[in-house]
């Protein structure tokens, strides 16, 4: 006979086969390196097969754990759903959420505050980045879903809320400022939709600027943005009470498109009643 798979060792497999680090996945399941490698040597031992192959602390899979994720995933998934369906508490599991920093201050408070109170035994554990690095991630089954931008807001049917970007500044208007002939700006870093917006609109209106800081740390851009060395983009519902939105003579800037995406993974009960949830809240903020 057979021995038993132990969920645990499975959770712990598919967060490595995700991540591709023994340490980053330590932090996931919360335990610690050793541990981690101890369980997936037991895995390995249950199977009879080589799952990882090792290279210093990184971990890709053999040909027998490619095979094996399959299978994991979906154990996983139906213990899931039978807790859901079974349980007197409703929905139980974790999810690991990504979205940019700017929708994370703006609208997520309330929106894991309600999900929260709806589900308080599902854990959300969040990862901030630009989008083009949410795909990323999404792609290699490091996360589960995330909140991400299209550069139009009428790009996609599936656009859960249009956002406005507009140019920030510590004073009301730009003459205000008194930059001059040649505008500084203080951007996010060059592959973030927001820095081409801006660049995009400064050249079509002619007008003359700089790139004085670049980040993709939205506190460092509002950090720069009141110090009155330059201005920045960032999306209307992200701007701080004490900063002020700029009008013309700069140009007007397009709004993104808000959606979200899943990553290469089956959608557990509890991804899919959060990316609902965000649906439902996201446009009432």
């Amino acid at each position: 006979m057979q021995a038993p798979l132990d969920l645990r060792l499975v959770t712990t497999f598919v967060r490595a086969a995700q991540l591709g680090t023994l340490s980053a996945t330590a932090v996931q399941v919360g335990r610690t390196q050793s541990a981690v490698t101890m369980q997936i040597q037991r895995l390995e031992e249950v199977l009879g097969q080589s799952l990882f192959h090792r290279r210093g602390s990184g971990v890709s899979l053999t040909a027998s754990g490619a095979r094996f994720l399959a299978y994991a995933e979906r154990i996983l998934k139906l213990q899931d759903d039978a807790v859901s369906a079974l349980s007197d508490k409703g929905l139980h599991g974790s999810i690991i959420f990504g979205s940019p920093e700017d929708y994370l201050i703006a609208f997520f408070p309330a929106i894991l505050k309600t999900f929260g109170s709806l589900y308080p035994d599902v854990e959300i554990k969040v990862v901030s980045a630009p989008t083009v690095e949410l795909r990323g991630l999404l792609h290699q089954r490091q996360l589960d879903l995330a909140l991400v931008s299209t550069p139009n807001a009428s790009d996609s049917p599936d656009v859960v809320r249009p956002e406005p970007l507009v140019w920030v500044g510590s004073r009301p208007t730009l003459e205000q400022h008194d930059f001059g002939d040649v505008i500084p700006m203080a951007l996010p870093a060059s592959n973030a939709m927001d820095h081409r917006a801006a660049c995009d609109a400064m050249a079509h209106a002619g007008l003359r600027y700089k790139i004085s800081y670049a980040s993709n740390s939205l506190a460092g851009l509002i950090a720069v943005a009141r110090s009155g060395l330059a201005i920045s983009v960032m999306t209307k519902e992200a701007v701080p009470s004490d900063l002020h939105i700029l009008n013309a003579p700069l140009p007007p800037l397009s709004s993104l498109g808000m959606l979200i995406a899943y990553g290469d993974t089956e959608r557990s009960p509890a991804v899919e009643a959060f990316a609902n949830h965000i649906r439902q809240v996201l446009p009432t903020l």
